[in-house]
């Protein structure tokens, strides 16, 4: 099981900016594909952004070409930069381990967005 602890959280207006981190646990964090998801109330939990370890990324349409995920395999490091944010983005950010076969599990950070 993968210890995560995301920060970055925060209450910030429409158009605003925010990024988040995700620090990792254990010596194979950089060998494993990583991804950030996001949850309101009520419902399910979905993954905005994926990267590989060699650095391939993908995004949900949702955030397509506002948001950009990076590590530093270094630090044991995952970061969400997000742009141009909107109301709709208002969740508990989550970061996990895309590895079938390993768990994690984090805290998760709350991001807001005001209209």
């Amino acid at each position: 099981q993968v210890r995560l602890v995301e920060s970055g959280g925060g209450l910030v207006q429409t158009g605003g900016s925010l990024r988040l981190s995700c620090a990792g646990s254990g010596s194979r964090f950089s060998t494993y594909a990583m991804g950030w998801s996001r949850q309101v109330p009520g419902k399910q939990r979905e993954l905005v952004a994926s990267i590989t370890t060699g650095g391939h990324t993908t995004y949900d349409d949702s955030v397509k070409g506002r948001f950009t995920i990076s590590r530093d395999n270094a630090k044991n490091l995952v970061y969400l930069q997000m742009n141009s944010l909107k109301p709709e983005d208002t969740a508990v950010y989550y970061c996990a381990v895309l590895e079938v076969g390993v768990s994690s599990w984090g805290q998760g950070t709350q991001v807001t967005v005001s209209s």
